[in-house]
């Protein structure tokens, strides 16, 4: 039977199993949207094709699902390039779907013509421009196949109208056969005799677990690996909520505003295990001095982030459904020796314990001045386990990776690598249409928010109970400490003169907004805005000049902290 292009294209993603897309139409997808009338698909209006792809990329950090999102082409097209770079910097399954104008015209600077092709080649695992609508399904099936298997990331899919128009043959093919991209599954059993042998032999053994441990849903191997070898754990800001905040072997996250215990550790153990991680510069701090006297094991999928930013003493190619249990058993087998050696540690345990005791993750809550830590702090107290926490980029970030004990995997959706503003509204969005029923909660900044406040919008209409909580502070807050910190408090254009009314903003999208000034309103606020039907504002003005701390400056070694402003 024969499909038009736009046919096949929907086709394909039904039988790739995609139930939920985010999207806005335009010219040259025109016939797409129109096909999708009668599709089983569901599709959610974003108000923006950045925002529309953030929320493909949370529905996919939130389900292990391949995120879908659409654009038509030129502005459409290129607006979906940041979300694009923000998926493939935190490695997350997503195919994008781009209207290109007809093949013809392909280089004639047609009306709304853009390069996707050539703009987001560094910033996907692969694209592909359609010419033929022959090669159509093909092209889908092999771009869900590239953005989900090795290292996963973001595929884009350029579609041209008239392939959309044209008619063939449907046929979808059931195995994918791509020369030269063979992910490297299993890891050498050499190299893990080798780790085994490291891992007895250590004395000041760390954990240290980045997004590849929730992108692999490794959580309960993860916990049976750190409870065998009773090990102290440390998280990426990726890494949060594969092993949860409250267990005893926790350290919180490390790296620049890490805890003190977790960069201490770091700095002085004698073995590193490194899982699912890339050691970037935010983790590392200055090179020189990271983990200095530390043999390093490196597992990941991907060979080139091995010894790419540090020297690695033995890497583990593979992924981590392989390698992390063959690791606990080859552990396993030397029963007696483990737990000499599980005694042996138990004094590194302990200086970690003293470490927490002397300098805890802390802060001073005033009387009359709502400190945000307090907000966070509340917050989780008042949140169901399986809550689902997206922010934006910041302060607030920061505070949330710090403040709030994450227990469940795939439960924190936040931009690790590219850092980016404006996320957290729409991921949101996206992790409320992969989950009606689960409380969904973005932390805000008051400058990140404004970034894509107009996806109150789509919230309202598409009737997602999304609970946002802007921490106001009136400031661009993070640019505005290291103004503080390293230029002498010149706070140049971070000063938010202007301050937007939050309660109002709410109403005028048909959404319920709430304000706290004063301490003893927070809990009230949280617990009002959590009982509220539908999507609901609750604005926090909160200390203006209150830092992130600790705080590892830039260049830095991490046992170098700053622990007080």
């Amino acid at each position: 039977m024969k499909k038009t292009g736009s046919q096949i294209l929907l086709e394909c993603l039904r039988l790739e199993g995609v139930e939920t897309v985010f999207g806005y139409p335009g010219g040259t997808v025109i016939n797409i949207y129109d096909d999708l009338m009668d599709s089983p698909i569901n599709h959610i209006l974003n108000r923006h094709e950045q925002a529309a792809v953030h929320a493909a990329d949370a529905y996919a950090r939130v389900t292990g699902k391949v995120g879908v999102a659409f654009a038509t082409s030129g502005p459409g097209a290129t607006n979906t390039v940041t979300g694009l770079a923000t998926a493939y910097m935190d490695s997350i399954p997503m195919v994008v779907i781009t209207g290109q104008v007809p093949t013809p015209l392909i280089g004639n600077d047609a009306f709304q013509e853009a390069d996707m092709i050539g703009i987001t080649r560094p910033i996907t695992k692969h694209n592909y421009l359609v010419r033929d609508v022959k090669d159509l399904a093909r092209i889908i099936k092999q771009a869900f196949y590239i953005a989900r298997s090795g290292r996963p990331g973001p595929v884009l899919v350029d579609l041209p109208k008239d392939v959309q128009m044209s008619s063939t043959t449907f046929e979808y093919p059931e195995t994918v056969e791509l020369r030269g991209y063979k992910p490297t599954v299993s890891a050498n059993p050499r190299q893990l005799d080798k780790a085994v042998k490291l891992i007895l032999a250590a004395r000041k053994p760390v954990v240290y677990v980045g997004g590849g441990a929730t992108l692999s849903d490794m959580s309960d191997e993860l916990m049976e690996f750190v409870e065998t070898i009773q090990a102290p754990v440390t998280t990426t800001l990726m890494g949060m909520a594969s092993f949860p905040n409250t267990h005893p072997l926790s350290m919180g996250m490390l790296g620049m505003h890490g805890t003190f215990y977790a960069n201490m550790a770091v700095t002085d153990s004698d073995l590193l295990i490194a899982l699912g991680a890339r050691f970037d510069d935010r983790v590392t701090g200055k090179i020189a001095t990271f983990a200095p006297d530390a043999k390093i094991i490196h597992v990941d999928v991907d060979p080139t982030s091995i010894k790419k930013n540090v020297r690695v003493d033995v890497p583990l190619v593979g992924m981590l459904q392989d390698v992390l249990p063959r690791l606990t058993a080859g552990l396993q087998k030397h029963g007696d020796e483990l737990r000499e050696v599980i005694a042996a540690t138990a004094g590194w345990r302990q200086q970690i314990v003293t470490w927490r005791e002397e300098h805890p993750i802390s802060y001073k809550q005033t009387k009359n001045t709502i400190k945000p830590q307090y907000v966070i702090e509340k917050l989780r107290e008042l949140t169901d386990d399986d809550a689902i926490i997206a922010t934006e980029v910041g302060q607030h970030q920061m505070w949330t990776a710090q403040f709030f004990d994450f227990i469940q995997p795939r439960t924190f959706v936040t931009s690790g690598g590219l850092g980016t503003m404006g996320y957290g509204l729409p991921a949101a969005l996206g992790a409320q249409a992969a989950f009606p029923k689960r409380q969904v909660i973005d932390i805000s900044g008051d400058g990140s928010f404004q970034m894509n406040s107009q996806e109150l919008a789509t919230l309202v209409q598409y009737r997602l109970p999304v609970k946002i909580v802007i921490l106001n502070n009136n400031f661009l807050g993070m640019v505005r400490q290291w103004q503080q910190l390293f230029f002498d408090r010149r706070y140049s254009q971070t000063c938010m003169e202007l301050p937007v009314d939050f309660v109002k903003l709410a109403e005028a999208y048909g959404a319920t907004g709430l304000r706290a000034t004063r301490p003893d309103e927070v809990e009230q606020v949280i617990r009002q805005g959590l009982e509220t039907p539908g999507p609901v504002i609750m604005e926090f003005k909160v200390a203006r000049e209150e830092n992130v701390l600790p705080m590892v400056p830039a260049g830095a070694g991490l046992n170098e902290m700053v622990l007080a402003s």
